[in-house]
């Protein structure tokens, strides 16, 4: 299960008014683990960048006066996308770029969509989380995935966020390791949750810590806030509270 997780970072909004991509971030998840097999280009986009566009991400045009341009790279992009999954936020973003980016490279070029299967984390967000804001950084606090890295908006950068952002939100495992690395902190959700530890026959019983008064009450007030911020559908709420003691 080979995924690709994309993020761009481009000179505007619109590819429909002459608009680039400027840099290209992806991180390769490997049966959901990171294999370090990354790709990462800036481009130079033969246009100026917005200064909307430089407030978001603080990319420049000096600083991509050397680099070179999606023709330069298109092949090697092709390649590498070619067969993956694409873990995409706001994905007719991205991939809205992307064609517009390989159609003016060659009119025959395959869109993204011919060689990759897209999947739209945004799209999965709203449906998990209904009403809710879910861009990347309410996501990152929702999931407690650290972003304090993230002061500026970087296609590479948010693609290892939005990776381990992704992981949490289809497996419960927040913390990533590269392929061959042996000690795993997933919650054993079912996705290489790692070889099972044998637990001692002779191992002291494990102390019950039982809840006091004020952490009950704190409990029920909880559920009780849920309840109504539901419309009555909070599920802890249906089975007996008194097992929570």
């Amino acid at each position: 299960m080979r995924q690709i997780v994309l993020d761009t970072e481009t000179t505007g909004l619109e590819p429909a008014d002459g608009h680039r991509i400027i840099e290209i971030g992806c991180v390769e998840l490997n049966e959901r683990r990171l294999t370090g097999n990354n790709l990462h280009r800036y481009l130079q986009p033969d246009r100026t960048i917005d200064a909307a566009a430089i407030a978001v991400h603080g990319i420049t045009n000096e600083f991509l006066a050397d680099k070179p341009r999606f023709a330069d790279v298109a092949e090697e992009l092709i390649t590498y996308l070619r067969g993956a999954e694409l873990i995409i936020h706001n994905a007719p973003f991205d991939v809205g770029f992307l064609n517009h980016e390989l159609q003016r490279w060659h009119k025959d070029a395959p869109r993204i969509e011919a060689i990759c299967q897209v999947t739209d984390s945004l799209v999965m967000a709203r449906e998990m989380h209904p009403g809710q804001r879910n861009s990347l950084d309410a996501l990152c606090k929702r999931y407690e995935v650290d972003n304090t890295r993230r002061e500026l908006h970087g296609a590479l950068l948010d693609a290892e966020i939005l990776a381990e952002v992704y992981l949490a939100m289809t497996g419960g495992q927040v913390s990533l390791r590269l392929e061959g690395e042996t000690t795993d902190t997933g919650t054993g959700s079912g996705y290489n949750a790692g070889p099972a530890r044998r637990i001692r026959g002779n191992r002291p019983p494990l102390p019950i810590v039982r809840a006091t008064a004020d952490e009950l009450a704190a409990h029920e007030a909880r559920l009780t806030a849920i309840d109504e911020a539901s419309g009555g559908n909070c599920v802890w709420l249906n089975g007996d509270r008194g097992a929570v003691a």
